[in-house]
């Protein structure tokens, strides 16, 4: 049975009875390196990735684990401890935006549309590649990210053992019309919708960016999000080869970690002048023996690249959505003054 109490659950009348028990089970926890059995048990909820998607198809839903609301307390505990110690030792990795705080998308666009505009002021154009995880959270090893957690972090002892007993035993199950589903023991995972996962998700990834620093190409994290971009010019093949050589290698270090790479939604475009555009009209590069074209507007974190970085596209979508909703507002006006 799921025995995961709700906030309001455990606060109704009783908070002074069973918040000292509930903190006196988290201090054992953490003193122990123990964590309860219960704590690692996820009611699996699947949300549609976007509306408008075919309800029948699995691919088209995120499954989020929802834990029980004492886990997350003390998850967020952790993870407070965790931010803590790998910014006083510089150990988070400097490009990666997701997950930290003063780190957002907004960031993270920022640096990137800083370095293209460095770039077209050199007069010099920039090739840009989006690359995205399938199921990241799903495929993390837990052997691999704890030899990350001791040899690239430096956790030890209690620490290194709370973690250890964080991942090993975690279940997961369904709840469908009051029947509860076999609870699945998971080998690979850390649980999409707990407060830990995109914190270990970050850790289990840092030697990636060694990888692309070795082909002194520019990146940006965000999440499991990879960004890519090198400036190119015209009739100079280097770069372009220097680029799908990083490409490989990722996949490769992808595949050696069990991470899988979307390689259909990986994106190419090439930020130009006009006068240049024409000597990039033909470009692609090849990943895996598929040929990636390039692409007339990409979706970078929300915000639409063109290839001349005037936002235009963007301004006109956002507009779009502002019109769509305001006339909405407008629909129900009459409601409300009944």
């Amino acid at each position: 049975m799921y025995v995961g109490l709700s906030p309001f659950q455990g606060s109704q009348g009783t908070s002074s009875t069973v918040g000292p028990a509930i903190l006196s089970l988290m201090y054992l926890s953490l003193s122990t390196g123990i964590v309860p059995f219960n704590f690692k048990a996820a009611l699996i909820e699947l949300l549609p990735k976007k509306p408008g998607l075919d309800p029948a198809l699995v691919s088209n839903y995120r499954p989020i684990s929802n834990l029980p609301f004492q886990s997350k307390i003390q998850e967020r505990i952790v993870a407070k401890q965790i931010v803590a110690y790998l910014t006083r030792n510089n150990l988070f990795e400097p490009f990666q935006s997701g997950f930290r705080n003063f780190r957002s998308t907004e960031t993270a666009v920022t640096r990137v549309v800083n370095d293209i505009l460095l770039a077209l002021d050199t007069n010099a154009s920039l090739m840009l590649v989006l690359q995205d995880l399938s199921a990241a959270f799903n495929t993390i090893d837990h052997s691999i990210l704890l030899h990350r957690l001791e040899h690239y972090v430096g956790f030890e002892g209690t620490a290194l053992g709370w973690l250890e007993s964080y991942l090993t035993d975690r279940t997961q199950f369904v709840l469908s019309e009051g029947s509860e589903s076999k609870h699945c023991k998971l080998r690979f995972d850390v649980a999409q919708g707990s407060v830990l996962g995109p914190l270990l998700l970050a850790i289990y990834m840092l030697p990636l960016g060694d990888v692309i620093r070795s082909f002194v190409i520019s990146f940006h994290f965000y999440a499991d999000d990879t960004q890519l971009f090198i400036p190119v010019e015209p009739r100079n093949s280097a770069p372009i080869q220097k680029l799908e050589s990083c490409l490989a290698a990722v996949n490769s270090w992808m595949s050696q970690n069990f991470l899988q790479l979307n390689t259909w939604k990986t994106e190419l475009i090439i930020i130009v002048s006009k006068w240049d555009q024409r000597e990039f009209e033909n470009v692609s590069l090849w990943l895996d023996g598929l040929a990636i074209p390039q692409s007339a507007f990409v979706r970078n974190l929300g915000v639409l690249f063109d290839p001349q970085l005037c936002f235009d596209q963007h301004v006109r979508s956002i507009t779009r959505i502002a019109f769509f909703h305001l006339r909405n507002i407008a629909k129900s006006e009459q409601c409300y003054l009944q």
